[in-house]
């Protein structure tokens, strides 16, 4: 399950394909990692990365993690609990690590932060639901 290139899961149209994708991979069975670079459509109006931007980014890599945790059965963000820590600025990598903490039969249980330049940007808490219908063809989330 191992991936050593990140691959980019913003195939579809839709916000993350719009914001500049997000490029993902497997670490292990239940840790991932995601990135993104910030663009100047990122940012809010004091210059630094808009906190939406933020939560949508771990919002897309995590759910990612969960959708593969899960076998690939299409899953739903029910909470996520995010703490903003430290700004970006345009021209940063954002790089999230998410960490599936347990897997029941219709719950993913996950933390994840996000980094750039050696300091933590954001941390977060969240719940996904795992969708009671068969795997999904629809190809990674983002």
């Amino acid at each position: 399950m191992t991936n050593t290139k990140f691959e980019q899961i913003s195939i579809k149209p839709g916000f993350m394909k719009h914001n500049g994708g997000v490029m993902f991979k497997n670490i292990s069975e239940t840790e991932y990692e995601f990135k993104s670079k910030i663009n100047q459509n990122h940012l809010n109006s004091a210059g630094i990365t808009h906190g939406g931007y933020i939560c949508a980014l771990i919002d897309a890599g995590s759910g990612t993690a969960a959708h593969r945790a899960s076998g690939k059965v299409p899953c739903v963000t029910i909470s996520l609990d995010l703490k903003f820590i430290s700004a970006t600025k345009i021209g940063n990598e954002i790089t999230g690590f998410t960490k599936i903490l347990k897997k029941t039969k219709s719950m993913i249980f996950l933390i994840c932060h996000l980094k750039s330049k050696g300091k933590i940007v954001a941390s977060a808490s969240g719940i996904w639901k795992i969708l009671n219908i068969k795997p999904s063809k629809l190809g990674p989330g983002g």
